[in-house]
């Protein structure tokens, strides 16, 4: 669901000079080796759909007790929220992703997944962890060690979210639904990582703005009259009125919203008929909408309504037989609180050396459900930053024509675990201290 932010090699990031690290770097990289890695090994081995996590979400909840954290389970279906109290102060809250994807692995690692399970859909597939959410939450737990291991550098409270259904963009809205921020502490701030498989290892990136866009998942039913396909004047080919609709689409696009704003309107479903002889009486279509600020968003979305059962009309369909466009699941626009970022990011440049920090620049359009914990009647300033998960040496390769990158969601994605969970959880410990701790000059 999630379409990567791929990253251009920027000149800062040609030299790799040594980088500055926290003095409780070090104690990640040890937890690393010694169970941490194995812990990320169990999680990629073992992934699951979208609000069906429960052994996932066991295992975190066991680690996370074991850090140190008051955890609450079954929130928002299969969310945990692990609570660490230090005395008075702000609380801030950290957000790690647990589900996998409906997709069989071929990236010819040995920890390669072999799953597979029976989603809410119903429906039986393979699984895999192909957008690293697996080192999401191992980075969750290695946070949550270092925090727990240091309340005599900060005061205030930390709330970890371990939520369910980022793919299907539907655990943040169910966990605010069940009392995220009535029944827990209510966040000052609200921070949350990616790791990315476009920015090099060892690098991070974080907008001052506009991290994520907006993406909206429609089906569409067209109705037909189904006939013999050598006699289509006797019925109403759906297929046919499907695929006009298909092109149509396109003019949101090219002809309805201006030139220089961005937007994407993607059909990657078409389904319809059983045999080569017979015009069906139904096709359905899945699509996928997404825009980079709400007025965009609600056009697109409603011009697709509009489209779809203008074709029906055009082929003479009555109207209880126009096509039906239903809106199944989706998500805001993720933008991050300016002020916040800055300091964030400033932050992180000073603790973790300014060669770690390098420029954002969104690429593609894809979407985040943390945007739901952070919507401004909220008024949770939040920070969302990318963990970059390839070698540079592998992406200055692809870049010269060689092996290309695996792409997030595909049967080949695979990340360098070790420098993306150690970098991830050091720099979410550094944004928290940076929040809860004793100011820094």
């Amino acid at each position: 669901m999630k379409l990567p932010i791929a990253f251009a090699l920027l000149a800062a990031t040609a030299a790799t000079p040594a980088a500055a690290q926290p003095d409780y770097a070090a104690q990640v990289t040890a937890d690393w080796d010694r169970d941490l890695g194995a812990l990320f090994d169990w999680f990629h081995r073992n992934p699951e759909l979208s609000f069906k996590e429960v052994n996932t979400a066991a295992r975190m909840a066991k680690e996370l007790r074991a850090a140190g954290a008051t955890v609450t389970e079954k929130v928002g279906g299969t969310g945990l929220v692990a609570v660490i109290a230090n005395g008075a102060g702000p609380t801030v809250m950290v957000r790690a992703d647990m589900d996998g994807l409906p997709i069989r692995e071929d990236s010819g690692l040995p920890n390669m997944s072999v799953a597979r399970q029976v989603g809410v859909d119903g429906v039986e597939s393979p699984v895999m962890h192909a957008c690293g959410h697996d080192t999401h939450i191992t980075a969750l737990v290695a946070t949550a060690r270092r925090l727990a291991a240091m309340k005599d550098r900060w005061k205030g409270t930390v709330v970890m979210i371990v939520q369910p259904a980022e793919e299907r963009l539907g655990g943040a809205p169910a966990m605010m639904k069940d009392g995220l921020y009535t029944r827990f502490p209510k966040p000052d701030y609200a921070l949350a990582f990616h790791v990315d498989a476009g920015l090099p290892t060892g690098r991070i990136s974080a907008s001052e703005g506009i991290s994520s866009s907006s993406s909206d998942s429609i089906d569409i039913t067209v109705p037909g009259v189904g006939t013999h396909g050598a006699a289509p004047h006797m019925g109403k080919d759906p297929v046919y009125m499907a695929s006009q609709i298909v092109i149509a689409l396109q003019g949101l696009i090219s002809r309805e919203r201006a030139p220089l704003l961005p937007g994407v309107v993607t059909v990657g479903s078409f389904q319809a008929g059983t045999k080569h002889n017979i015009i069906s009486d139904e096709a359905k279509l899945q699509v996928t909408v997404r825009a980079n600020d709400e007025k965009t968003r609600a056009d697109l979305v409603s011009g697709v309504k509009r489209v779809a059962e203008g074709v029906g009309r055009l082929n003479g369909m009555p109207d209880a037989k126009l096509p039906r466009v239903t809106v199944v699941e989706g998500t805001p626009t993720t933008i991050n609180d300016t002020a916040l970022a800055k300091r964030m990011n400033a932050a992180l440049a000073r603790d973790l050396g300014a060669a770690t920090m390098v420029p954002f620049a969104q690429q593609g359009m894809g979407a985040e459900d943390f945007a739901y914990f952070i919507q401004p009647e909220l008024k949770v300033p939040g920070y969302y930053f990318l963990v970059g998960g390839t070698p540079k040496a592998a992406l200055d390769a692809a870049k010269a024509g060689g092996p290309p990158v695996p792409s997030h969601h595909s049967p080949f994605f695979k990340v360098e675990a070790k420098p993306a969970v150690v970098l991830g959880a050091t720099a979410m410990t550094a944004a928290v201290l940076e929040l809860l701790g004793p100011a820094k000059r």
